[in-house]
């Protein structure tokens, strides 16, 4: 049907797309924006979302409507809708700025006149504001608010956290994608393959418990070996503690420390204390190795059992870890979720109990937002008597603390970590066949 209609809809598919530019949010946001302004729109605000493995969606909410977009960059696909009204934006310009910032070989559009004026009977006259006040004048600028996305999406859970748009750090290593973001809630953001590690404002949680429970409860610690932690914060921790003579720090990605010593070094703060034995390379083969007894602390301060951290999730490393520590050693690891990573939590410490002995291994629980469901479980294993409650001197560690500054870390945290939920206890007494790789 011909004739004069209300607004302008254009629905577009963009074919054979450069798949790292469909799964870069920010690309696509600036990429979205650039088109509307080309097609002469008036901007009112953006909303772009990053799904975790990969995939954007966004919309550019304009004066005259909106464009908005959704990406499958395992397709090389996009889908993008266009709709204004009136005659003051042109659609098939924004059409062709996407087509060239997308890198798409191909497009197929369908254009619709929405609002056919023949079909419509106008029955109200609404005043427009001023018209009823000729004297009061109305100087309008719109506001252009930018609300980009990046969200940790599992199956069934997604974690969302806006950030300012501009990614501070970006790089695919030989291993993995390592990505700084900048966020409104919890400040400077470290990413892994779309997986938050840490941000500045929730990190000393998961430093402070990993470090300082082995650290204040260990009869005299003078060499400590740190498998991954390459944001640098579990050693700012360890470092803490002056008895120490040595921190040897094993990090199979450079870039992870490169990132988080330019953009986040409040975390990574003692990448240049002279204690500290920093090796780039792999952990796995590192600890192989060692020599036996050559360490008083083992923490394995890895990501998930994915990618280049696979390897840490095996017998074969920790029953090395374990040979390498002392007769007096501790051994302390992140252990994941309770409550989502339920069969990992469950294997890992089947695997430590089978290890250092079931009444040598124990859990303690800490709270970080970010991390998923908030409630995250680190596993205690001892060769010899030593006991996370028992050899905890209170007022030393109350000492610590206070002389310290610390955030979370106290004496009664400490003792009240191993308090477990009553659904904690029956995993870790359930029966389970441990696979070799985790």
């Amino acid at each position: 049907m011909s004739g004069k209609s209300l607004g302008k809809h254009i629905l577009v598919e963009f074919y054979d797309c450069t798949p790292e530019v469909l799964d870069d949010v920010i690309h696509i946001e600036r990429s979205m924006v650039k088109a509307a302004e080309i097609a002469n729109a008036t901007i009112i605000n953006t909303g772009f979302h990053h799904f975790s493995p990969y995939g954007v969606s966004g919309v550019v909410v304009i004066q005259e409507s909106h464009l908005t977009i959704h990406t499958w960059p395992e397709y090389g696909y996009a889908s993008v809708d266009i709709f204004s009204c009136g005659d003051t934006v042109d659609p098939w310009a924004a059409y062709t700025s996407l087509k060239e910032a997308l890198g798409a070989k191909s497009g197929s559009t369908m254009e619709l006149r929405r609002g056919q004026e023949k079909l419509l009977n106008k029955q109200y006259n609404i005043p427009v504001f001023g018209e009823e006040t000729p004297q009061r004048e109305m100087q309008y600028s719109p506001q252009y608010a930018r609300n980009i996305w990046f969200t940790e999406k599992g199956h069934n859970i997604a974690l969302s956290l806006r950030h300012t748009g501009d990614l501070l750090y970006r790089k695919r290593s030989p291993y993995q994608r390592v990505e700084i973001y900048d966020t409104f809630a919890y400040g400077k953001m470290l990413t892994i393959d779309g997986l938050v590690m840490c941000t500045e404002k929730d990190e000393y949680v998961y430093h402070e418990m990993i470090s300082h429970v082995p650290m204040l409860t260990h009869p005299n610690p003078k060499r400590v070996l740190v498998i991954g932690g390459g944001d640098g914060g579990t050693i700012r921790e360890i470092l803490r503690h002056e008895s120490l003579e040595e921190v040897v720090m094993v990090e199979i990605d450079g870039a992870v420390v490169e990132a988080c010593r330019e953009f986040l070094p409040a975390i990574a703060s003692e990448f240049e204390n002279p204690k500290l034995d920093l090796r780039i390379e792999d952990g796995v083969k590192y600890v192989m190795e060692s020599p036996d007894k050559s360490f008083d602390i083992v923490i394995v301060d890895s990501s998930d059992p994915v990618g280049p951290n696979e390897g840490l999730f095996t017998e074969e490393f920790y029953r090395n870890a374990y040979r390498i520590l002392a007769d007096d050693g501790i051994m302390v690891t992140q252990s994941e979720s309770p409550r989502m990573n339920v069969r990992t939590f469950k294997e890992l410490f089947h695997l430590y109990k089978k290890i250092f002995g079931m009444e040598n291994v124990f859990c303690y629980l800490a709270f970080i937002p970010t991390y998923t469901s908030g409630m995250w479980s680190f596993s205690y294993s001892t060769k010899c008597s030593a006991h996370p409650l028992k050899n905890l001197d209170r007022e030393r560690a109350a000492e610590f603390s206070r002389e310290q500054h610390l955030k979370y870390y106290n004496e009664g945290v400490h003792q009240g970590a191993f308090a477990l939920p009553n659904f904690v206890v029956e995993l870790l007494e359930e029966d389970i066949t441990v696979e070799h790789t985790l």
